[in-house]
């Protein structure tokens, strides 16, 4: 029998020592002293951090948002009805995240990434944290591009920009959906990935933006996810910031994306039910102390990335509901300071025919202006100050009988800027047929047409100039900018299908 020498067994003790794997499986487990409305109060987890994701023994998870000394809170991600008093709980160590990739578009998602359209599971390239910290001033470039929406008023009044954050905000029935959706139609072929997140919304008005989306050909770039009016609370409370972190994911790529928050009135109160229910103190209108922080941690990570970074952007359209149009109520005010202008809808306008209902004295955008194209910064001219003064001027004329004959001239000239920048539904107009408008509404070329037929004029004008005249268009199109022979060029055109329509 061979005897081991020890110079052998110090070589197979170290070979071992070295192959030695420390796997020391210890879990933290809690279990539930609490359960119910979404909330979970859990006793024996010590260690757990905030924003933590934790694993109940029926396979569900929950958010860790409240840490006391013996106990913590957390918001349950789904139906809280298999989980009672007694349920263990384990750390899994990691925050909260959703699957991102390239095959989400087209797709019609929940607040945890997961399919609800019916079309199988989605290839995801990996998982980003639902809370991510905004980038920082070094990390981003001045806004430089424009985000056409499409809507005539917009785009000559109150421009928005790419990486840019625009507030739409009205009272409910105002048509601020639909002002989103037209500038989600307008992204067709200008390569911006859309997002839409309905934040308790029903679900038929989901299905509906779906259908709408489908039908014009914009689901191919667009993704929509939903937390419904059914879905609990701390699902309408994490869906915007999920939606947000699925836009960084194409935003690092060095893509443009747009995302319609759709409303956080509803996210605000989503929040406050689940704050009263983790019983923090409430503050104004029984809000928490920490809600402007909830929009602010938010609305700062869309922006516009410097060129280091790929040059990517989010440019965010969140949406707030007022009642009876108090826009100094908290969350509206709370909302207005965070965002870099906003887009007033009146119900007086809406129901008096003029829709979009934009507020010409109320709205504003404190960026666009340097992201509006050289065309449409010089066709505008002195469209805003013109529908001002009417306005003034139409309350101070409605009592008077006899007018003088510059006054008649303006009040006829406001009344055809109000026909023309009314605009029907999913109609967005290119950037050339909006200058073209607008360069015929500053000449006062309309005058002389009745008001009620000023709208047939400008589509009849539109498609004349389109079929005899394209090249006016494409120049507009290819250059951006408008020339002062392509702007006597647009009125000998339209001096042309004058004489034919009269």
């Amino acid at each position: 029998m061979s005897s081991i020498s020890s110079e052998e067994i110090i070589s197979i003790l170290r070979e071992e020592i070295v192959n030695y794997e420390f796997n020391l499986d210890e879990q933290e487990v809690g279990s539930v002293i609490w359960v119910g409305d979404g909330i979970a109060t859990i006793y024996g987890i010590e260690h757990v951090m905030y924003g933590e994701i934790i694993i109940f023994e029926n396979g569900m998870k929950g958010l860790v948002q409240d840490i006391q000394r013996d106990q913590i809170g957390c918001i349950i991600l789904g139906k809280d009805k298999e989980i009672k008093e007694g349920t263990k709980v384990s750390r899994t160590k990691r925050r909260a995240g959703i699957p991102v990739g390239d095959g989400f578009l087209g797709r019609v998602v929940d607040a945890l990434g997961a399919p609800i359209d019916g079309k199988g599971e989605i290839p995801s390239s990996e998982i980003r944290p639902i809370e991510n910290e905004a980038p920082g001033i070094v990390d981003r470039k001045s806004v430089n591009q424009p985000m056409q929406t499409g809507i005539l008023a917009i785009d000559s009044m109150f421009p928005i920009g790419r990486g840019q954050r625009e507030l739409i905000i009205g009272d409910r029935q105002t048509g601020k959906t639909a002002l989103a959706m037209d500038t989600i139609l307008n992204q067709h072929d200008k390569d911006v990935i859309c997002i839409y997140v309905a934040i308790g919304q029903k679900a038929s008005t989901v299905a509906k933006i779906v259908s709408t989306l489908n039908k014009y050909d914009a689901m191919r770039y667009s993704i929509v996810l939903s937390a419904t009016a059914s879905d609990s609370a701390s699902l309408q409370y994490i869906a915007p910031y999920s939606a947000t972190s699925l836009a960084e994911y194409f935003m690092y790529q060095g893509k443009d994306v747009l995302i319609v928050y759709d409303d956080l009135s509803k996210h605000a109160v989503a929040y406050r039910a689940i704050s009263l229910l983790l019983e923090r103190s409430p503050g104004r209108e029984a809000y928490p102390g920490d809600v402007f922080y909830l929009h602010s941690r938010l609305l700062e990570r869309s922006c516009k990335l410097n060129d280091k970074l790929g040059g990517g952007s989010i440019t965010a359209l969140p949406m707030i509901e007022t009642l009876a149009g108090d826009v100094s109520a908290y969350i509206p005010t709370n909302v207005i300071s965070i965002t870099d202008g906003q887009i007033f809808l009146e119900s007086d306008l809406f129901f008096a025919g003029m829709r979009p209902a934009v507020n010409v004295g109320l709205s504003v955008s404190r960026v666009g202006g340097a992201a509006q194209t050289k065309a449409m910064k010089k066709a505008s001219g002195s469209i805003r100050i013109d529908l001002a003064q009417f306005r003034e001027m139409e309350v101070f004329t409605q009592f008077s009988a006899d007018l003088d004959e510059s006054t008649k001239q303006q009040l006829k000239h406001g009344h055809v800027l109000m026909e023309l920048l009314k605009q029907p539904l999913y109609h967005p107009l290119s950037l050339a047929d909006e200058v073209i408008t607008l360069v015929v509404a500053n000449t006062h070329m309309l005058s002389e047409i009745e008001t009620s037929r000023v709208k047939e004029f400008q589509q009849g004008m539109l498609s004349f100039i389109r079929t005899e005249h394209p090249e006016i268009i494409n120049q507009i199109a290819d250059t951006k900018e408008l020339a002062d022979e392509q702007r006597e060029a647009i009125i000998t055109a339209v001096n042309e299908y004058k004489s034919r329509w009269v």
